[in-house]
């Protein structure tokens, strides 16, 4: 008999990402990340599968911790990844045994699918972040923040002292800094890790650099000949101060760089060949529109329309957005991805539509509409394109929708006919048979003259109580996607209402904008006419309902609770408090995206973002509010939290801090495995306090905390 999805299924998922096609079709590799419970982390290594879904999928790599980013040879006798595992398979006594004092411990490796063991190509001295094959495989072009090709050399390049001898001194761990983007979250301090081109040769290993700018390279793709790299760089003036990003190639045999898109207000990446090699796609677009639209443009791969006005954008009259990101809980988003089909008739890329994340096709030519590939009401999340062994198309992906754990499968096969997915794993079939997954009731509602779409996830019959869930961004998007705390809360009895006010990605661009300079009572209007609606409808009982949201999602719920008293309960997580401090701390600090967002800066007007900060409300919370923040967050720092504790507390309102440590603000999707479980209890027993039991005051504090 099935049962309702609790917590603990954190532990028992599977999540498949990084889908990769074998060059004749057969085979498609992926990654699969686990739970490793006893180590309070995660554990990711290779799988390969038949595309034509014969046999069970099988595991062909067990590193320590992280075996990822496989890759077939262009001959499909190897299969590339990346693994840390050198240090507990190789004796290096000369070399320090402790993780932490190590860089070089991510590498290039090299299985043979004959049979064997996996060899170690690259002796990188910073490892490596990121590779591509060479069309004939000789070579394999690497992603590497080394300055030499050895730890000898790469320490002279640094400039930095010898480690001192037993009875020293201590070298200095001051850290100085010059520009601003010197941390990112999850990652920590990245002024020193900058990553360039180098290329490695499979015979030998030996590495040489190839482009080492001033700033560091992303996204390389080889040239269907072999003899030039696209990729992608923020070459402007001040790069810390403005977001931007120019295409280049770079000619193997020389090193010379040609620039192939460029401009003061460009921002261009992931760039793909066409087969013939004269063209190169990419994502992107040009202030004032990037951030809010996304385009594919076409340019010359010769550089011949590298000016400031240079490209065709071949979605330029569509509101399709390949790049938008959606929320789950449980399926990674792989982020935008381009793919040329194999006559080049076609750039192949995934954007939503109605809350699904579908595979779309657009001429190369640009003469044209895009076409839609699939259709349903689902989730395309990591996908790659191939060709099967006749030369037809062939995309295979990650899939999932709401009530489906994410799978491989295959969603197109070529040709213009829309067929149903072919599933060619079951890596969740036993959990997707335990729980009784709850089916959302698709919802719409006019709010300020737009449809909003929305999610109604029930507990059951008739009037039940309801948790309003608002997502981050502001920019992305809810959808028809699975979310662990979603079923988690309608399983303990309470609905869940989500949806996709102004702002949200996937309606188009004057939607996509129509929250700038408004963060707080426009997106409040969409998401209470949404509560509004379920009430008058008879599915939400008025006297029973919650409010929770992160990052943004934090913000709203913040500012809804210091608007209204109509929530009994709210849960504010990762949030937003201070609009001049978002702008002043952590990995988004600077002026460019307030200007973007607020057309102006904190720095220029102050009292505009003191009120538009949910702060400036708090004396009006009566709301009881669980503020839940990572110790390590560095997209909206910790502050943001305890300056909204302090002042709540300081007044005397229903308040609770939840610290959590060690983790950043993907707390929830990649969060340690016990943490994000405790988060689930956490928010799964604050609303059932308040919304089902009929509590009053603060629930009893947990008698397990702070690890006693």
């Amino acid at each position: 008999m099935p049962r309702a999805a609790t917590p603990q299924d954190v532990y028992r998922l599977a999540v498949p990402t990084d889908p990769q096609l074998s060059p004749d079709g057969t085979l498609v590799a992926f990654t699969v990340t686990r739970a490793k419970p006893a180590a309070d982390g995660y554990f990711r290594s290779v799988w390969l599968a038949r595309t034509d879904g014969q046999g069970d999928a099988r595991r062909v790599t067990m590193g320590p911790k992280t075996d990822a980013k496989p890759r077939f040879s262009p001959d499909g006798t190897t299969l590339a990844f990346l693994s840390d595992r050198r240090i507990k398979v190789e004796d290096e006594p000369e070399r320090p045994t402790d993780p932490k004092e190590r860089h070089d411990i991510v590498q290039i490796h090299l299985l043979p699918l004959n049979g064997g063991e996996a060899r170690r190509l690259s002796d990188l001295p910073r490892g490596v972040d990121d590779y591509a094959w060479s069309p004939d495989g000789k070579t394999v072009a690497v992603l590497t923040s080394s300055l030499g090709a050895t730890i000898e050399a790469d320490t002279k390049r640094r400039g930095r002292p010898a480690p001192p001898k037993p009875g020293q001194p201590k070298v200095s761990d001051f850290r100085y800094i010059d520009r601003l983007g010197y941390q990112f979250n999850g990652a920590g301090f990245i002024d020193d890790v900058e990553a360039h081109v180098w290329l490695v040769d499979v015979a030998t290993g030996d590495a040489r650099k190839l482009v080492a700018g001033p700033t560091a390279e992303e996204g390389m793709a080889w040239s269907p000949d072999g003899t030039r790299i696209a990729f992608s760089a923020n070459r402007s003036a001040n790069p810390d101060l403005h977001f931007r990003s120019s295409l280049f190639s770079v000619e193997v045999a020389t090193g010379l760089v040609t620039t192939v898109a460029s401009g003061a207000n460009s921002v261009f990446w992931g760039p793909a060949w066409t087969p013939d090699g004269t063209t190169i796609v990419a994502l992107g677009d040009r202030f004032p529109r990037v951030g809010y639209r996304t385009g594919i443009w076409r340019f010359a791969a010769d550089g011949s329309e590298a000016g400031a006005g240079g490209g065709t954008d071949l979605l330029a009259d569509s509101e399709l957005k390949p790049d938008a990101g959606m929320n789950s809980d449980i399926v990674s988003g792989e982020g935008g991805n381009l793919a040329v089909t194999a006559d080049g008739h076609h750039v192949l890329f995934t954007a939503p539509i109605d809350g699904a994340m579908e595979l779309w096709g657009v001429p190369v030519a640009g003469a044209k509409a895009p076409g839609r590939f699939t259709e349903a009401r689902a989730y395309i999340a990591g996908w790659t394109a191939g060709k099967d062994a006749k030369g037809k198309d062939l995309v295979v992906a990650i899939r999932a929708d709401a009530t489906s754990l994410p799978e491989v499968a295959v969603v197109h096969g070529g040709g213009a006919t829309r067929t149903a997915p072919r599933y060619v794993t079951q890596l969740n079939a036993l959990l997707q048979a335990d729980v009784a997954w709850v089916a959302p009731i698709e919802r719409h509602w006019q709010s300020d003259g737009r449809d909003i779409q929305g999610w109604l996830y029930p507990a059951g019959e008739g009037r039940k109580p309801l948790v309003l869930e608002i997502h981050g961004g502001p920019h992305t998007l809810y959808g028809w996607s699975p979310v662990l705390e979603w079923q988690i809360l309608a399983g303990a009895g309470i609905s869940v209402l989500a949806c996709n006010p102004r702002g949200s990605e996937g309606y188009g661009e004057a939607f996509n904008r129509a929250n700038l300079a408004d963060w707080g009572d426009g997106p409040m209007a969409d998401v209470m006419a949404g509560v509004d609606q379920a009430v008058d409808d008879g599915l939400a009982d008025p006297r029973c309902l919650g409010v929770t949201g992160g990052s943004y999602g934090g913000y709203l719920t913040n500012w809804i609770v210091g608007k209204t008293s109509r929530f009994r309960a709210a849960l504010t997580a990762r949030s937003v408090v201070d609009m001049k401090t978002l702008f002043l701390t952590g990995d988004i600090s600077g002026a460019e995206w307030a200007e973007m967002e607020f057309f102006r800066s904190p720095w220029t007007d102050a009292a505009y973002f003191d009120s538009i900060s949910p702060l400036s409300l708090a004396a009006n919370v009566t709301t009881p509010l669980l503020i839940q923040h990572s110790e390590r967050d560095l997209r909206c720092t910790v502050g943001q939290a305890e300056a909204l504790f302090t002042v709540l507390r300081t007044l005397r309102k229903p308040v609770r801090f939840m610290r959590v440590p060690d983790e950043s603000h993907e707390l929830t999707r990649g969060g340690a495995p016990f943490r994000r479980a405790e988060n689930l209890v956490q928010i799964r027993d604050w609303f059932a306090h308040f919304l089902v039991n009929g509590g009053t005051k603060l629930p009893p504090v947990p008698k397990a905390r702070a690890g006693r």
